[in-house]
């Protein structure tokens, strides 16, 4: 009986390591991802030729031994299991941490540092889905100036349109500040869960790079919407 009982704590420790490495692993899969989003979204500044060949690039890698899209479909399905599997890890540590018994310090601690990271991931969680239906599921123009299959059909000409409207433009700005916040934590917070910040110098390392991660995606992906917002981009 004693030895089932002290097992507990020594399995719960596993499963709850295991969370944070599943956590770190899915989440270091969407900063290469948002990284490589925020080189194409770039694209734009150079004009629709070039975002568009770019965008249809994207289709055609791989041709013909893939068949059109096919690399999409592999990414598409690599980032919606990396999404569960980061949205449950995310929420079954956080009901986890709640639970602990801790000093009242500790817990107000606790709650000034992940508080963001839980509501910010939530408000990105639904970003997310309002950026797909709007630019890639059913491609919608927000823009009542600017309709029909010319604008939708065009991937240049649905973000520009997109953008020119201020509302549209102010939640993903919102959600740009949410992601940089969100990467700059979660890639500090990665690197200590897969043992890289084990010294005074790695950990400052580790939190440069957080740092520095969340300060070019914030600008990189800024840039196009508020070109367009203020005409530079037409």
């Amino acid at each position: 009986m004693a030895t089932k009982t002290s097992s507990r704590p020594a399995t719960a420790r596993r499963t709850t390591i295991g969370l944070k490495i599943l956590m770190a692993a899915t989440g270091l899969v969407f900063v290469a991802f948002v990284l490589l989003h925020m080189y194409g979204n770039l694209k734009a500044l150079w004009g629709q030729e070039s975002f568009n060949t770019y965008a249809e690039h994207l289709r055609t890698i791989g041709e013909p031994m893939l068949p059109y899209r096919g690399l999409l479909y592999v990414t598409e399905a690599v980032l919606v299991l990396s999404l569960v599997g980061h949205v449950y890890a995310a929420y079954t540590l956080w009901s986890r941490a709640g639970n602990a018994r801790r000093t009242k310090y500790e817990a107000v601690k606790r709650a000034s540092r992940t508080a963001w990271m839980r509501w910010g991931g939530t408000f990105l969680l639904l970003f997310l889905v309002w950026h797909l239906l709007q630019f890639s599921i059913v491609k919608f123009s927000v823009n009542s100036a600017k309709q029909g299959p010319d604008v939708q059909q065009n991937p240049y000409a649905l973000l520009v349109a997109s953008f020119q409207v201020p509302w549209n433009t102010l939640i993903y700005v919102l959600a740009m500040v949410a992601l940089a916040l969100h990467l700059s934590h979660g890639v500090f917070s990665a690197s200590q869960t897969l043992g890289l910040t084990g010294t005074a110098a790695t950990y400052r390392r580790a939190k440069l790079v957080g740092h520095a991660v969340a300060a070019v995606v914030v600008v990189g992906f800024l840039l196009p919407p508020l070109a367009i917002l203020f005409g530079i981009i037409k």
